[in-house]
């Protein structure tokens, strides 16, 4: 069995993750980029699948609790908010480098011309 296989067996304990024949489904590009965060970040060793799931379920509970209506529409909010959860606890990376991270791909984003790519040194703030 696959790391992405039992990464998706672990999950689907918690809640369903989209499928067709081929595997799992993403709405968006970024969703399936999460996805293999997980997948790699687990495989080097960074959280179990029982951490893993455990993170996920309390994102999930804590959106809940705060007026999530749990539509689907927002699970893999709650998967990138339990990785930036779980590095940060685990001291890969502080919560306020993360921030600034989230930030300067805002920054750059709002900066990039229509369909031209994304990409970090678009960053006004960026150093040169």
């Amino acid at each position: 069995m696959s790391a992405a296989d039992t990464l998706l067996d672990a999950v689907c304990s918690i809640t369903p993750v989209a499928r067709d024949a081929d595997g799992p489904v993403f709405r968006e590009p970024w969703e399936a980029e999460a996805f293999a965060m997980a997948v790699a970040l687990n495989e080097a060793g960074l959280f179990t699948w029982s951490e893993w799931a455990e993170a996920l379920s309390q994102e999930i509970r804590r959106a809940q609790a705060a007026g999530d209506p749990d539509l689907g529409d927002s699970y893999y909010h709650h998967w990138l908010a339990a990785l930036e959860r779980l590095v940060a606890e685990k001291g890969v990376a502080a919560p306020e480098a993360l921030a600034e991270r989230c930030a300067a791909w805002d920054r750059a984003a709002r900066a990039t011309p229509h369909g031209r790519p994304i990409l970090l040194e678009n960053d006004p703030l960026a150093p040169a």
